[in-house]
């Protein structure tokens, strides 16, 4: 079938935004299916489903929803561009920040900050004096972008922070998860990284507080690795119902 210039610019600028708005597991799990002759309405099911109504509407606009070959190969390339790690730095904090290579532990806000679709993240400490607690809000708050916070349920008892509740309340749309007891005793989150985009992931020793971010030796390693970001995700995801309660806002 003969396109227009301007009909291949349209099919090109569809298969971008459809790279853009799926993950690395979800262009793979897209493209089998297609590849196993299922129509688009049947393949979309295996993704989120608020991005399945994104999907019919890019690839309807373009005059797509019947190339499933053209399609499952772009998805293919999605997949394989976002499974292999592409860059990998340091994260330092220090007093005076005297490591003289590396990113630095407050670059974290930056990073959150240029989250398109959706923020990820584990701390034990959570602290209103941390440039997260800014960040995240305003990520939150972003049309588009979903976060997702687990946090310690008793790192912050007796005041010394803010409350599940005021964590919850304070990124509201977004979900706020804190630890419960397991087996009569309770759990302790310690588990500290950002997943931004199902893409980059920070690994890190520092929680979200001052101290971690401008006082005490703490580091992490800022990785571009899609695959590993969407594991890490699907992974504490499993270990939600075992470990971990929704808090609720007020």
């Amino acid at each position: 079938m003969a396109f227009s210039t301007e009909g291949s610019q349209v099919r090109a600028q569809a298969l971008r935004q459809l790279g853009a708005l799926l993950t690395g597991t979800e262009a793979g799990l897209v493209a089998e299916s297609l590849e196993d002759g299922d129509s688009l309405t049947s393949a979309v099911g295996a993704i989120d489903v608020a991005k399945r109504p994104d999907v019919s509407r890019i690839l309807g606009a373009a005059g797509l929803r019947f190339e499933a070959d053209l399609v499952a190969a772009v998805l293919r390339g999605v997949e394989g561009a976002r499974s292999r790690t592409r860059a990998v730095d340091t994260l330092w904090t220090s007093p005076g920040h005297v490591f003289g290579s590396g990113a630095l532990t407050t670059s974290l806000v930056s990073l959150v900050d240029s989250a398109r679709q959706s923020v990820v993240c584990s701390t034990f400490n959570f602290q209103k004096t941390s440039g997260m607690w800014t960040a995240l809000h305003d990520a939150a708050s972003r049309p588009g972008v979903s976060v997702r916070a687990y946090i310690d349920a008793e790192a912050s008892a007796g005041g010394r922070g803010p409350s599940a509740g005021d964590v919850a309340g304070w990124l509201a749309p977004g979900t706020v998860l804190r630890t419960k007891q397991f087996d009569g005793k309770p759990v302790r989150n310690h588990a500290k990284f950002v997943s931004i985009d199902h893409r980059f992931l920070v690994i890190t020793s520092a929680n979200f507080s001052w101290s971690a971010e401008y006082g005490n030796v703490e580091l992490g390693v800022v990785l571009d690795d899609g695959r590993l970001a969407e594991r890490i995700e699907r992974e504490l995801g499993a270990a939600e119902a075992y470990l971990y309660e929704q808090v609720p806002t007020a």
